[in-house]
């Protein structure tokens, strides 16, 4: 049974307030002494890095399409332990799901699946009685508890009183109200939010604001009151060496010699400001795989960790750091010298285009026989994949839900051994030698194998004689 009092911080749609609610509620408990978990609901990376500044732990995605209805209780369970107060921030409008798919992976699913009560944020902006009409239908609307509403980008005493006066007619109780604030706001581009972690300084300032505001705006203890009111949740927690466990004890030589073990293998796993996508779990799988996880940032390291053995790159902004990437000849030598040993390179969307010859015209690492650039339209959505071709990571015919999020292009698009099939796509991603790379983003905590299957291709290439080409050890 998990105790841990939480709240879901929702709108009627994006654009609304969520992050600024949810971020500055995370920063203003935790400046009164409060431990606190932060979660965004749905594939989001960016918005988990501003929950990190603002809790002073990794902030978690809560995402059943990627992950199954099964786990959101366990991975919750495991990311709010030892929190004293969980906040859950919403993703679009409260019951925006998976295209075609009902409410399937909304906001109202993960609240309903966490029996957790919600806040609707409403964007109040151009609007005052009509908003009893909003939240009155969200309140009668889906089986979710709206235990209150905080308004956002309230214009004056006047505009807040007739609010006010609205919401009490269709006995919303009213816990916050914000008024327009420019000190808070947060530069956007082509795939949404600036990530913290490329302002780090700025971001840090920003969520100090965020604290300051949501302190001055909202009425901390009946939000901690309605967060309290959640009942005790069952569920385990999840765990990164129980779900290692089964699948490690399965892992062989292809041959069918069995493994040796020989400690644990070195694997680097991209960051820093161009790969910033990526989440939490994905590391303590490889940890508890058993694996020696070091992080490398191409774009100050000029080498890889000493004895690396494999190597994970997973999503972020390669595009806006194009010169950088380039201009670090040594480490771009180094992991094509690692790819052509065949030891696992496992590369999602951005990592998939630092591997290609090169992006933008820039030189990249030159792995795969392919060149990247910008698109002009956005390319999102889930994706019911097929594994077509057998890899470190997965099986040929392995069957998964994954995610695309990007506004760029690979010419070609796939190579000889392409990675996944979908509907209506021709076949996507490249699978070479210990390559996998494509821009598909998975959650690895849905198919933990990934990890002890990385980790079993590393090991395997310790203390052979071509496992270091270029003396990283």
């Amino acid at each position: 049974m998990v105790a841990v009092p939480r709240v879901v911080i929702a709108a009627a749609g994006s654009g609304h307030g969520k992050t600024t609610v949810a971020t500055g509620l995370l920063a203003a408990y935790a400046a009164r002494g409060v431990r606190v978990a932060g979660f965004k609901v749905g594939p989001d990376y960016i918005d988990p890095g501003y929950h990190t500044l603002a809790a002073g732990r990794p902030g978690r995605n809560l995402d059943p399409v990627l992950v199954g209805e099964d786990l959101i209780g366990p991975l919750f369970a495991h990311g709010a332990a030892g929190a004293q107060l969980a906040v859950v921030e919403g993703v679009m409008g409260l019951y925006d799901g998976r295209v075609g798919a009902g409410d399937f992976g909304s906001t109202a699913h993960v609240a309903a699946l966490l029996a957790a009560p919600v806040l609707l944020v409403v964007d109040a902006s151009g609007q005052s009685r009509s908003v009893a009409a909003l939240v009155h239908g969200f309140r009668s609307f889906g089986q979710v508890r709206i235990a209150g509403v905080i308004l956002n980008r309230v214009g004056s005493d006047r505009h807040e009183q007739v609010l006010r006066d609205a919401c009490e007619e269709v006995g919303a109780p009213v816990l916050g109200v914000l008024r327009r604030h420019r000190s808070v706001d947060t530069p956007s581009r082509h795939l949404g939010l600036v990530p913290a972690v490329e302002r780090v300084a700025a971001a840090t300032a920003s969520v100090g604001s965020l604290a300051e505001l949501v302190a001055a705006s909202v009425d901390l203890a009946a939000v901690a009151a309605v967060a309290a009111s959640a009942p005790e949740l069952t569920a385990t927690p999840w765990s990164a060496p129980a779900a290692t466990a089964d699948a490690q004890c399965s892992d062989a030589f292809p041959d069918g010699r069995s493994e040796a073990v020989v400690g644990r293998p070195v694997v680097a796993v991209a960051g820093g400001p161009a790969f910033s996508f990526g989440y939490p779990e994905t590391v303590e799988l490889l940890a508890a795989a058993g694996a020696d996880v070091h992080q490398v940032d191409p774009v100050r390291d000029e080498r890889l960790p000493a004895g690396t053995a494999g190597l994970v790159v997973g999503g972020g902004f390669p595009e806006v750091y194009a010169a950088e990437l380039a201009a670090n000849v040594g480490l771009r030598e180094q992991v094509a010298a690692l790819a052509a040993t065949g030891a696992p390179v496992i590369a999602e969307c951005a990592g998939l285009l630092w591997l290609c010859r090169t992006l933008d015209g820039a030189p990249m690492c030159g792995v795969l026989p392919a060149d990247a650039g910008m698109a002009p339209r956005l390319t999102l959505g889930y994706r019911d994949a097929v594994a077509l071709t057998d890899s470190a990571v997965m099986p040929a015919g392995a069957r998964l839900t994954g995610h695309e999020f990007h506004r760029t292009e690979v010419t070609p698009r796939a190579g000889a051994a392409p990675a996944w099939g979908w509907h209506g796509a021709a076949p996507e991603g490249f699978v070479a030698n210990g390559v996998h790379a494509s821009y598909l983003h998975l959650h690895w905590a849905a198919r933990p194998e990934m990890a002890t299957g990385l980790v079993s291709a590393a090991r395997r290439r310790v203390g052979r004689p071509d496992a270091d080409p270029l003396g990283t050890g």
